[in-house]
């Protein structure tokens, strides 16, 4: 996957190697900015495999919406893990490199879990809209082969979307500066260095965004149209909080992948400094992983009742065995 050949003459390949430029300008808060990346990735870990076990072990959680969350919460730790891990031991050394095949195989667990992400969150909008639309129909469709169609689905897109962008952008040439102006091998950031016309990497790329991206998030509006809709029709106010609670833990994490994911990607190329759109990055990449276990425990009867019973049972076992 490395550039071999010049496309003119004033046109240099790169080598083998990129160089992430990253936080590189923040000599001085570093450390800082490594300590708490470092907490955050350990909530995210802690987090979701406590939302995985959690759903394992209590059969009140055996429902389609958990298993979903289930397989958001684990593609949360490949996310992540596929880029934390990296910024943390660049934020401690000088060198901050990643060869290319290392940068195309970052790229290609970047974008399947993002896209996977945002259908797994539109079929999380269909489930609530069953639930609350349809409940007397709900375990009929939405039945354990529907979810896992709805789930496989989700993967399927993931992972051929991105396996086909990632290969088209690799078989390009990279051209001029090794320099990646981020802290990951960003899409974006990579497509200002391949030596071919922008404008047709810009258009591919914009045409993913809206078909894979923003179709999914089409499709969730129009699940809570019609949600709130049905809601507002409910005769009673403790009906409608009740029905209203049920979707809050969905809104808001579908509020925060989306705002911070389309503040970096939906943007001028000359609407922000790098350093900004690093920050903003973070809060997709480290920030909402991080929070999403947490919005579904306090937001979430079910997952907090969950909890007390597990401990319990933890408890009493112990007890009995001694």
């Amino acid at each position: 996957m490395t550039s071999s050949e010049n496309l003119s003459g004033e046109n240099q390949t790169i080598s083998d190697v990129f160089i992430l430029v990253g936080f590189s300008s923040l000599k001085e808060l570093q450390i800082p900015l490594f300590i708490v990346l470092l907490v955050f990735y350990l909530f995210t870990l802690m987090g979701n495999l406590l939302i995985i076990l959690l759903v394992k072990l209590n059969l009140s959680l055996h429902t389609p919406m958990y298993f979903f969350l289930v397989n958001l919460s684990f593609l949360e730790i490949c996310f992540t893990t596929s880029i934390t891990p990296q910024l943390l031991a660049h934020l401690l050394v000088e060198e901050k490199t990643i060869t290319i095949n290392g940068c195309a195989a970052q790229l290609y667990v970047i974008s399947i879990m993002g896209l996977t992400a945002c259908c797994l969150l539109a079929a999380m909008a269909y489930d609530r809209y069953v639930a609350i639309c349809h409940p007397l129909h709900y375990t009929t469709i939405l039945s354990s082969r529907a979810c896992a169609l709805l789930a496989g689905a989700s993967w399927i897109i993931g992972i051929s979307v991105a396996v086909s962008q990632g290969m088209w952008l690799f078989s390009q040439p990279f051209c001029g500066s090794n320099h990646i102006c981020h802290y990951f091998c960003h899409g974006p950031s990579l497509q200002k260095i391949i030596c071919t016309d922008p404008w047709v990497n810009v258009i591919f790329a914009f045409s993913v965004l809206v078909l894979f991206v923003m179709s999914p998030f089409l499709l969730i509006i129009l699940s809570y149209a019609r949600i709130i809709a049905t809601i507002l029709k409910l005769p009673s106010a403790e009906g409608k909080q009740k029905a209203f609670s049920t979707c809050s833990s969905h809104l808001t994490v579908v509020t925060l992948l989306y705002g911070s994911a389309l503040l970096s990607y939906m943007k001028p190329p000359s609407g922000s400094a790098p350093e900004t759109d690093q920050l903003v990055s973070l809060m997709y990449t480290a920030v909402s992983p991080a929070l999403n276990p947490i919005i579904y425990s306090l937001r979430n009867q079910e997952v907090k009742g969950a909890i007390r019973n597990t401990i319990a049972k933890a408890i009493f076992s112990h007890n009995w065995q001694n």
